[in-house]
Order: structure tokens, then sequence, then C-alpha cells
């Protein structure tokens, strides 16, 4: 058979084709989520959000060599780990990914500090990346303190070790061996001179792994070293390198941690709260106060209480009393003291700040109290 002959395209079909492919570029275009560009962080305590509710931190903590982490849309990972330190002492630093609150810095809506005996569950997951050419851990630090911590180290940490590579080991002593969701782990305890720390490690590398974090807080609890009435502060996870380390990675991370009756398995989420928010306020010329009164309009106790809302464009928080709230613009969260933890139904709690704006002066939208809108 013999072929067709080849037909020449007129001007005309030549502009209608390409007409008809940029409109299916444009379509598609449409169509494709915008990518978060990576963020790159080398400042020693330098962090960033992501996803919108997770804090990934570099934390070089324990050297002064250069270290850098990428912030990517699910996780981060160790762009730059120069130098070591001793294997016999601490770690260079802690890169990582958190939810919760660390030295004032908290995650966007977050429910931390939030009291162990009014949590149902803290589902968290992990997906690590490893190398070989290192000496570290690839650990979670979970944080406990009996107050409602913001700030500073809390008195217990938890810390689950998913993988070491060299001639690492935790602080202080193994005490014995356990099963915690469903995993075989040794257990070390001790103390650094600041805090209590227990941890739980893992005979084998996991590289992945979703799981319940009051698991692990409840075998604390049993061993002694915390109690119901403390507050979970922080879930962390990352790693802590002795040497190198460029290339470890936490491909991705969630963390929630879900208030309600910790025995009732079918109640996942926060009991029901109602809440009415007074925001009276003291302005002049680029400065103002604010003193805010979160009141519980529900049937049961808030406790504790977190009060999230968002400061107007120019405003910026210089100090507040009666709470802690952080960060100092943007979206922010104020958290309780030890005293005003509780707001027993019909009753209130008042915290207030001093500020600074540029422009004109307008007050945040809207305010949610563990989450919920109130009026």
């Amino acid at each position: 058979m013999r072929p067709l002959p080849h037909r020449p395209r007129t001007a005309r079909g030549l502009i209608g084709a390409l007409l008809t492919a940029l409109a299916t570029v444009a379509a598609l275009v449409a169509v494709a989520p915008a990518a978060q560009a990576d963020t790159l962080i080398c400042d020693q305590f330098g962090s960033t959000t992501i996803q919108g509710r997770y804090v990934v931190q570099n934390n070089r903590w324990g050297t002064s060599a250069p270290q850098c982490v990428t912030a990517t849309d699910t996780g981060f990972r160790l762009t730059q780990a120069d130098g070591s330190v001793p294997t016999n002492g601490a770690p260079k630093s802690y890169p990582s990914v958190f939810n919760g609150c660390h030295y004032t810095n908290c995650s966007p809506g977050t429910n931390l500090p939030a009291r162990l005996s009014g949590i149902a569950g803290a589902p968290s997951s992990i997906s690590y990346g490893y190398v070989g050419d290192a000496v570290y851990n690839a650990s979670y630090d979970i944080w406990l303190d009996p107050t409602p911590k913001t700030d500073g180290v809390s008195q217990t940490e938890i810390m689950i070790w998913f993988n070491k590579v060299g001639p690492v080991q935790p602080i202080g002593s193994q005490v014995g061996t356990t099963t915690v969701g469903g995993r075989s782990w040794q257990v070390w305890t001790g103390s650094n001179g600041t805090n209590d720390v227990i941890s739980f490690v893992a005979p084998s590398a996991i590289p992945s792994w979703s799981f319940d974090v009051m698991d692990f807080v409840r075998e604390t609890v049993r061993r002694g070293m915390a109690q119901n009435s403390w507050y979970l502060t922080s879930v962390q996870a990352g790693f802590e390198p002795w040497q190198n380390g460029a290339g470890l990675a936490v491909n991705s991370f969630s963390s929630a941690v879900n208030l309600g009756d910790p025995g009732d398995p079918g109640n996942p989420g926060d009991p029901a709260t109602a809440c009415k928010v007074t925001y009276a306020t003291n302005v002049w010329s680029g400065g103002f106060t604010a003193d805010v009164t979160v009141t519980n309009t529900g049937s049961a106790p808030v406790d504790p209480w977190k009060l999230a809302f968002t400061l107007p464009s120019g405003q910026r928080i210089t100090n507040a009393w009666n709470a802690g709230v952080t960060p100092s613009t943007g979206a922010v969260t104020a958290t309780p003291l030890a005293h005003n933890a509780r707001i027993a139904p019909g009753s209130g709690q008042t915290f207030g700040f001093q500020g600074t704006y540029s422009g004109s002066f307008s007050r945040p939208a809207g305010f949610s109290l563990n989450g919920t809108a109130c009026s």
C-alpha cells in the first residue's frame, strides 16, 4: 500500500494548532498546585514553618561549625553539617521538626501544652532518610513538665531512638527492656544535669513508623518519671549528629494531640467548647496595649486553654502578662501560666500585652479557643 502523500499545513492551520497547544498548557498550569519553594536555614537557631502547622529548626546548639537545613513541603534535610565532637559527650545539634512549643517558639495552631490526663491520643508518623558516612541518632524528643511551659527546658525528656550509627549511646545507663507500640526497646534513664531523660532505643533501624506518642508517655509515667497531672509541651523529631550528617532527612512528619477522655477510645477529639473574647485596647501613636478576657460559655471546664488569633499587618508584641504570647507577629497563640491554666464554665481568664504598630490600628478579626471559634 502506498503511503498517503504529506499535506502541508496552511498558515491558518499552524496558528490554530499553536493556540490549541497554548490553551492546553494554560489549563494544566491552572490546575497544578503551586509548589512551595524549599527554605534554606543556616542561622544557629533559625526556624521556619511548614504545612502551616509545624516548625523546622536548625538548632545548632553544641558546636560552632557551620550547619544548614533545608525545609521542604513535608519535612527537611540536613544539607551542611561540618565538623565533629567527641562521641562520649553531647551531640553537635538537634535539627528537627516539631509540634508544640520550644523556647517560646510555638507551632501555629498547636494545642500544646496539654495536660496528660486530658489527652485521648497523640498520633504521629515519620519517614526518615539515613546516611552511612556519619555518626548520629535519629530520634523523637518528647518533653513533659509539671507546668504548661512554653519556654526553657521541661523537666522530663523522652527520647525515641529510631536509629543510631556509630559509638554513641543515650544519657545514663540501660535499666531494662520493654515493649511499647508493639515493638521492643532498650530502656535507658539518667539526667543531663538540667532535666531527667528516659530513652527508648530500637534494636535495629526503623525507617518509618506511625504510632501514638502517648504510649511512650504512659510508660514514662508508669516508671515514675512523670505524672498524669503534668503537661505535654512538645513533640519533636530529627537527628543528633556527632560527626558529619549531611544528607540526613525527615521525608515526612505529622503530629496531632487529641484532647478528651483517655479512657474513651471512641472520643478522639476535643470536648465541646464555647467561648467569648473581650478585647479592650488603649492606643496611642505607634503603640498600644490590649487586655484580653477569655470567657468559657460552655458547660465543661477548659484545662489548659490556648487562644489563637492573628495580629493585623504592622503590629508587633513587645511584652505580655498573665500569659505567654508567641510569636510576636502574625498568627500568634496565647498560652496560660501555671496559676490560670483552667477556665471553669461561666468564668474567664484575663491576660494582656503591649505592642507597636505602623499605619492605621485595627483589631484581630477573630479568636479561637483550643481550635473552636469564639464570639
